[in-house]
């Protein structure tokens, strides 16, 4: 187990200041930190304890691509924690159209303490950060999903108490920014990441030899297989992501690859694992039935009710995709208030033993 949280009142300068923009550029040490510094103030929040560390900043909230969670975890998690939201769309900003990322950078600097950047490119979140002088957050690019991660990471450890040698394996397309960032962000915290994907959708080399090069210190196995009972036995956590990302459209191909690959009873029941120490993740949003306009298109065109994973899973005792999503806002307000506050200063902690 990690150590306890110590709240100090003094400046930390490991955190303080800086951006978000990819788990890699971290230390194992500060990721976990984040994962508990995340339990810590979600204690604080069901207790009812005020933790208003950012009371007077002012936080922008650039998003090219629209989001439920994203959107609704940094709007509250900022007013949790004493700052005001300022959310600028698609239509608000115009990065790369208008006016170059530099320009908008330098303006929203001197306008705002924080800003979060969810869209496609990783090089525009990297050019707020490298050019606005105030710490900037990966919300989501095509690359990673960072924020996602300490979230994830923290429902994991909610569930079995440690992280150290549980086993999580990814099903679907493993070269996402879902998978990129599991499989980076497990080997620094010693999770054994399985990537259960067709070989045409096998992560790319180079983030398979970031990830190894944290395998190799934390002791964390990587396992990266087209084969699906050999990927999922012995996993404790299954994690699937929708099969198409936003913004493309390439469906037919997906259905075609991914439909064995779909998250069901069978597969869970295919690792091996008693059910106490088993449990289902979804990032979110999910294709588990047709109650959507996509659901209702793709049943259309492909005679499929569920796509990912079947509403059975969805809806079984295994699911924590709920607690997940709740943990988007308790994730961020850690990330927000360790690198952006100036009175609360946390001590990190090491990493688990």
């Amino acid at each position: 187990m990690g150590r306890k949280i110590m709240v100090e009142t003094k400046t930390n300068s490991v955190l303080q200041g800086r951006s978000l923009l990819a788990e890699k550029d971290f230390t194992p040490a500060e990721i976990q930190y984040f994962v508990d510094f995340g339990l810590h103030l979600k204690a604080l929040k069901k207790r009812g304890i005020p933790h208003h560390y950012l009371e007077g900043k002012n936080i922008a909230l650039l998003f090219e691509k629209t989001s439920t969670r994203t959107r609704s975890a940094f709007t509250t998690a900022a007013i949790d924690l004493g700052a005001h939201p300022e959310y600028l769309g698609a239509n608000d900003i115009q990065l790369g159209k208008k006016e170059s990322v530099e320009d908008t950078a330098i303006v929203l600097g001197s306008m705002f303490d924080g800003i979060e950047f969810r869209g496609f490119s990783q090089e525009v979140v990297a050019g707020l950060a490298e050019h606005s002088g105030v710490p900037v957050w990966n919300g989501l690019t095509d690359e990673w999903h960072p924020t996602q991660m300490i979230a994830d990471f923290m429902t994991i450890k909610e569930n079995f108490g440690h992280l150290k040698g549980l086993t999580l394996t990814f099903v679907g397309d493993g070269r996402n920014n879902m998978a990129n960032s599991l499989l980076v962000t497990g080997s620094m915290l010693g999770v054994n990441i399985h990537i259960v994907a067709p070989k045409a959708l096998h992560p790319a080399p180079e983030i398979v030899a970031i990830a190894q090069k944290f395998a190799d210190q934390s002791g964390a196995k990587m396992l990266i297989t087209d084969d699906i009972k050999t990927g999922v036995k012995g996993s404790n956590v299954i994690y699937t992501d929708v099969w198409v990302s936003m913004g493309e459209t390439n469906w037919e191909e997906r259905v075609n690859l991914l439909t064995p690959y779909r998250v069901t009873m069978d597969m869970l029941k295919a690792t091996g694992t008693p059910d106490d120490q088993l449990i289902f993740m979804h990032c979110l949003p999910a294709f588990h039935d047709t109650n959507t306009k996509y659901g209702t298109e793709i049943k259309e065109k492909y005679g499929l009710t569920e796509m990912e994973v079947t509403d059975e899973v969805f809806r079984s005792q295994y699911a924590r995709q709920w607690d997940e999503a709740e943990n988007r806002m308790h994730s961020i307000k850690a990330i927000m208030a360790a690198t952006l506050g100036n009175l609360f200063i946390p001590a990190i902690p090491e990493l688990e033993s």
